[in-house]
């Protein structure tokens, strides 16, 4: 692949452009946003002009509402010999594009697993997409010249691919990203007029939970427009559950002892079946468990540089990693994931550097996580590119 046009220069767009351009591809950038175009080239995205000949493949990086229309417009110019989009919903845009594309046999639908809360061109980066899960959409039109090349895209950008049917798809993400991203929303409202007192109190755990509620409001309006009825059949299982749950918590102020136990019974049932649910998420490649090694940093510059210098010369290989700092304190707290065989050796190099460490902690795979009160729980199967 040599051509290619990004149509739509915001998070996505500009991290796709960036990581194609990396790769040696000369990349057309177009949006009718002129300021999101000039930003993305001087990100290194690509060039402002229009394609003097058909590019081999353009990616649309507009909103699922816009997939069928931008799509017609483009094939009757003549942008590019194959066409994919990375809208989050698949199945309305590619009815869009059944019913309004000249050539619906060279596009096939696109969804990169991966994204920010933070949108526009600034947010984006090359490898925003190293790793992560890039489902493609065929459906009985899409040629395999169509499909190889957005395999290309997919393997330039240094994701996996999945090839899916498109409801299967929707159904999918209305459970994984579309409805967890509303349960964030509705936490995050409830600390719009939050006690000072209870904001100060605010840990990495809320946080945790409600960073996804930052993303563009207009955008997810889109996207749960676009995927309102799956969405809704997921939300209508979790308000059963919550209202399950309401009820119980009530119950347990009673003065009946026997009832306050029934009640407590359903309660830790759900936090079980949370538990369960948690550890069938698969977690990093090749991951086999490990340990938690907590380190207190001070409120400095370069604080955490030195940290990581100080990891590097161990030797030892960090899993993962997450942060804890609660606003006005003067420390804050790493949490470094290592294998469990070097947790005792990496806490060992960090204590001689005179650098606090807490106690260590067990952390089992997100895969294999012991559910509260059951068994362990296999990896469900990845789904795979066939053929």
């Amino acid at each position: 692949m040599r051509t290619a046009a990004v149509v739509g220069a915001g998070l996505i767009g500009t991290s796709v452009a960036l990581a194609l351009s990396r790769r040696g591809v000369l990349v057309h950038l177009i949006d009718t946003d002129a300021d999101a175009v000039r930003t993305a080239v001087a990100l290194g995205g690509g060039v402002d002009c229009a394609p003097e000949q058909p590019v081999d493949i353009a990616v649309l990086a507009v909103p699922p509402s816009s997939i069928g229309r931008v799509l017609a417009e483009h094939q009757r110019r003549g942008l590019a010999h194959t066409y994919t989009d990375v809208a989050s919903v698949k199945h309305e845009p590619e009815l869009a594009v059944l019913d309004a594309a000249p050539d619906p046999t060279s596009f096939v639908g696109g969804h990169p697993m991966a994204g920010g809360e933070r949108s526009g061109p600034l947010a984006a980066c090359a490898n925003l997409f190293e790793g992560r899960t890039w489902v493609l959409t065929t459906c009985s039109h899409t040629s395999r010249e169509t499909l190889n090349r957005a395999l290309a895209v997919v393997a330039m950008c240094g994701a996996v691919p999945v090839v899916m049917e498109a409801t299967a798809h929707d159904r999918a993400v209305a459970l994984v990203s579309h409805a967890p991203h509303v349960v964030a929303a509705l936490m995050a409202a409830r600390l719009e007029h939050a006690p000072e007192e209870a904001s100060r109190l605010a840990g990495q755990g809320v946080r945790d939970m409600t960073r996804i509620a930052g993303g563009d409001p207009g955008l997810w309006g889109d996207i749960l427009e676009a995927n309102a009825t799956a969405v809704a059949d997921v939300l209508a299982e979790f308000a059963d559950d919550l209202a399950t749950t309401v009820t119980a918590l009530r119950s347990l102020a009673e003065v009946d002892a026997a009832k306050r136990a029934e009640e407590m019974t359903r309660v830790i049932d759900l936090l079980g079946r949370g538990n369960a649910g948690r550890a069938r998420l698969p977690g990093k490649p090749g991951a086999a468990g490990g340990a938690l090694v907590p380190v207190v940093i001070g409120d400095r510059p370069g604080e955490l540089a030195r940290l990581f210098a100080a990891v590097h010369e161990t030797g030892i290989n960090v899993e993962d990693v997450s942060i804890d700092h609660s606003t006005g304190r003067p420390s804050g707290l790493v949490e470094l994931v290592v294998s469990t065989d070097t947790a005792g050796l990496l806490a060992d190099r960090l204590l001689a550097a005179n650098w606090t460490v807490q106690r260590i902690r067990p952390v089992y795979p997100t895969a294999t996580a012991r559910p509260y009160g059951g068994p362990e729980r296999e990896t469900p199967a990845r789904l795979s590119v066939p053929g």
